[in-house]
């Protein structure tokens, strides 16, 4: 009998991997399910995206085994992303890392910087992905809790009473996900001065900053950052390329030779194609941000009137692609909930505990839905 390794056994399949077939299953069956579980986006990139993929397709080379770093002229489209949208400089020869989304990041940092047995401070609640990954590199995980009352930001005198002598890697995340909190300048600074006493390699995944967010900040904009922090960030969100799986990893040169060297061993470059997309999309007026917020307001807008309708409250400065809501005192247990109003109203909803403990007593709604279709969910109720 062939054995699967180990490390499987160590993590499940990913909640909405299992979820999704369900709701697939129930739509085949003919009920009218509206998904408002997953946050992938519903809107096309712009004409000028496609049509510099289109285009791009004819160039000499354009099919052949790309550079496991990207071509120089993608690395320089992110570096001035950066520096106008962030006010952040970066070295696009040796400080930027391009990757088939951020989430293959999380992957390849971990193998770069753990051992079998070093430790990791992984948020509760928080992207589901920084625990699975975790485990399959043999680490330890060292959850840190989040809550409302702290604003959904680590509480850096607790962190310091914890026993953080074989921690290697914290896992940091703002906007964050799920609950849409941001994090200031200031915060940050508590995070890299916190990560220099402790030897700690800060990781802020940073996907979701332009997002109903009109006060975008990167950890790279403190002073020092660099020597203990990386950055992930991706295009997915920002601008609708979720499926064209296109990131970048952030960071001083030594950091992100480590993570180049796990990756070289891991794929053979982007398509030439996706990369000429991307470095339209990085060139993107104004305009783009403001027509993408103006979609997603009306959206969100929606979404807090059904929050409403189910006696929930919010954060209505919170940003990002989700709503996050707490559900009444009176309902215990979220994923029955959801289960609930998934069999009764043919409304899927994520429930906050896929995230962690501190997840329990609240909802996650996405708001990669129509107004249509979310004006249907209201009138459902």
């Amino acid at each position: 009998m062939i054995r699967t390794a180990n490390r499987l056994h160590t993590v499940e399949e990913y909640y909405f991997s299992k979820k999704l077939r369900e709701v697939r299953g129930l739509m085949a069956q003919g009920k009218p399910i509206i998904n408002m579980g997953i946050g992938s986006p519903d809107l096309a990139p712009s004409k000028e995206i496609i049509e510099a993929v289109q285009n791009a397709v004819w160039d000499d080379g354009a099919h052949q085994y790309q550079s496991y770093q990207g071509l120089p002229e993608l690395r320089e489209a992110m570096a001035q992303f950066y520096k106008e949208r962030f006010q952040v400089a970066l070295n696009p020869t040796n400080e930027i890392l391009p990757l088939m989304g951020s989430k293959e990041g999380i992957i390849h940092i971990s193998m770069a910087f753990l051992n079998e047995g070093d430790a990791v401070l992984v948020p509760n609640p928080g992207y589901p992905t920084y625990t699975s990954v975790t485990k399959l590199v043999g680490a330890e995980i060292k959850y840190y809790g989040l809550n409302e009352e702290g604003g959904w930001f680590p509480d850096i005198r607790e962190l310091e009473r914890m026993d953080l002598s074989n921690v290697k890697v914290m896992w940091v995340g703002y906007p964050h996900m799920p609950t849409g909190a941001t994090a200031t300048k200031t915060q940050y600074k508590e995070l890299v001065d916190f990560a220099k006493r402790n030897d700690i390699l800060i990781v802020n995944d940073n996907p979701y900053s332009f997002v109903l967010n009109d006060h975008p900040v990167s950890i790279m904009e403190v002073e020092g950052a660099k020597d203990v922090a990386l950055e992930l960030n991706s295009l997915s969100k920002t601008f609708n390329m979720a499926g064209w799986r296109v990131g970048m990893v952030l960071g001083n040169e030594d950091h992100i030779n480590a993570v180049l060297k796990v990756k070289s061993n891991m794929d053979s470059g982007m398509f030439y194609g996706i990369q000429k997309g991307a470095i339209a999309a990085l060139q993107s007026g104004q305009e783009w941000f403001d027509s993408l917020k103006e979609v997603y307001t009306k959206r969100r807008d929606l979404i807090f009137q059904l929050a409403d309708k189910l006696s929930c409250t919010y954060d209505p400065k919170a940003v990002g692609m989700f709503v996050w809501a707490k559900l009444p005192a009176n309902i215990k247990s979220a994923e029955s909930f959801i289960d609930e109003v998934l069999y009764e109203k043919d409304i899927f909803i994520t429930p906050g505990t896929i995230f962690g403990s501190n997840g329990e007593g609240y909802i996650r709604f996405s708001l990669c839905v129509t107004e249509e279709k979310i004006q249907e969910a209201i009138d459902r109720f």
